[in-house]
């Protein structure tokens, strides 16, 4: 009988001993059939013995082992000797230094769930530890902070121009686009219920108020959070990494020094910058959208906002801003000497710091127009 090139098996019975005929070619994964059908068969067979035909068997590679190990470990769970004797010679040996040393029971390791309780203590554990950490990030922040009042701080100005570069006029594209999208949404979603009184006028306070107090703060935090907060904790989690930071340590120098001051400043420098550009884009937007859709002329646009929202509504937003730029600069400097020893442990202190910061803003958002509102601001 020719051979087939194709991988497949029959059985038959001889002297109610069950012979497995192995025919073809056993070298492509893809074409091996799968050994659940013939598991199920023998099964039902209720067989004692089982042996193999290999005159038809072409050439084999370890898909044929893969297969030959299932049926054993089958064979042998339901007490069915199996008859090795027929077997090409590299398959017995193989199959011997395969069952030579047997596996270690527990070896494999098992997925189980933790308990609700085991989950809330290692949840609870780790925020103790991070508090702590953070404690003493703040304490080693603020002893930095005023070495650089004393003129003593290990910082390189070049560094600081840099970071001002990275944090400010790059982000300038990113941020045009988004404020004046905020800016046109909220004149849009304004007009539509001002226009059912006939107040299209309005849509300049809301939107310059929006803009200035809150919006214009806020989104530009989000995007510095995303944009550089991320980027801080890569980037110190990869010298994290390649123990760079320990190396700065062993020559005297302080990471936070180096590293954290300059990044610290930077956007201390630009967030309320970019604020004030987030701010006019997002009246712009504003405009755009009374003119071309509910007939309010620019002059009219700008005449309503310069009566109604005064140059302190302007100066909050500003404050956040420089807030913001605090928070997301130490979050994201925190996240990044916290990183760990892996590729993965960088990926996450990034995630990380774009959570902490998110967090933060919004947290500092609400107490200050509490504040604002408390001392009538």
């Amino acid at each position: 009988m020719a051979q087939s090139s194709q991988a497949q098996y029959k059985f038959d019975t001889i002297d109610e001993q069950l012979v497995l005929h192995l025919i073809g070619t056993w070298t492509n994964a893809a074409d091996i059939p799968g050994s659940a059908v013939l598991l199920r068969r023998i099964s039902t067979l209720h067989t004692g013995s089982m042996a193999f035909n290999t005159e038809q068997l072409d050439t084999w590679d370890t898909g044929l082992m893969t297969f030959l190990i299932e049926l054993i470990d089958f064979c042998e769970k339901n007490n069915i000797r199996v008859d090795k004797d027929n077997l090409p010679d590299g398959t017995k040996r193989l199959l011997n230094l395969a069952y030579a040393v047997p596996e270690r029971k527990g070896a494999r390791r098992t997925i189980l769930g933790q308990p609700v309780l085991a989950m809330i203590g290692n949840v609870t554990i780790e925020m103790h530890r991070t508090w702590n950490e953070m404690l003493s990030f703040v304490g080693d922040l603020c002893r930095a902070l005023s070495n650089l009042i004393r003129g003593r701080a290990r910082m390189r100005g070049s560094d600081l121009f840099y970071q001002v570069e990275a944090a400010g006029p790059s982000a300038l594209m990113i941020i045009t686009l988004i404020s004046t999208l905020v800016g046109m949404i909220l004149a849009f979603v304004g007009a539509v219920q001002l226009r059912l009184f006939g107040a299209e006028i309005f849509i300049a306070n809301l939107v310059g108020l929006g803009m200035a107090r809150e919006m214009g703060a806020i989104m530009t935090a989000i995007i510095m959070a995303g944009r550089s907060g991320s980027a801080y904790a890569a980037q110190l989690g990869t010298m994290q990494v390649n123990e760079e930071i320990d190396a700065l340590k062993t020559m005297g120098i302080s990471p936070i020094e180096f590293l954290v001051l300059p990044r610290l400043l930077a956007l201390c420098i630009t967030m309320p910058l970019l604020c004030i550009y987030s701010i006019f884009m997002g009246i712009l937007g504003g405009a755009i959208v009374s003119a071309a859709l509910f007939e309010l002329s620019f002059y009219q646009y700008y005449q309503q906002i310069q009566d109604f929202v005064p140059l302190k509504h302007f100066m909050i937003g500003i404050v956040k801003a420089a807030v913001f730029g605090v928070l997301v600069s130490t979050a994201g400097c925190f996240r990044g000497l916290q990183c760990g020893r892996s590729a993965s442990a960088v990926g996450f202190a990034a995630t990380s710091a774009v959570v902490t910061s998110l967090v933060l803003i919004i947290v500092a958002d609400a107490v200050i127009t509490v504040v604002c509102q408390v001392l009538g601001v």
